[in-house]
């Protein structure tokens, strides 16, 4: 019975380290050059790439399906109505026209990443 128990226990174990990895492995990997502007503009305080952190995961916001103007548009003029549910974005009109691209770019290229 004793080891019966262990067994099962050992079982248990290995399924969820298993999950874990799989979890990591699943992990949308930010380019470095996009990760710079990204920690730069403080967009990693509110967003993560694959998991809803104070505002939507990058993924979500990619299955939107907005066009890369309407989410520079978005990071300077944000609507929350969009996103009901959560708290308000504060507009980013620091961040030049042409970072702002280059991140709605990346973020549509996660239109078929998981979230």
């Amino acid at each position: 019975m004793r080891t019966k128990i262990i067994v099962n226990l050992i079982v248990i174990f290995l399924s969820f380290t298993a999950e874990q990895v799989l979890a990591q492995q699943k992990q949308i990997k930010i380019p470095e050059d996009i990760s710079k502007l990204l920690q730069q503009y403080a967009c990693l305080a509110c967003h993560k790439a694959d998991a809803r952190v104070v505002g939507p995961a990058y993924v979500d916001v990619a299955k939107k399906k907005y066009t890369n103007a309407q989410i520079v548009e978005l990071i300077y003029k944000p609507k929350p109505s969009n996103w009901p549910g959560y708290p308000p974005m504060f507009p980013m009109k620091n961040v030049p026209e042409k970072d702002a691209l280059k991140i709605a770019a990346w973020i549509n290229s996660l239109a078929n990443k998981r979230s």
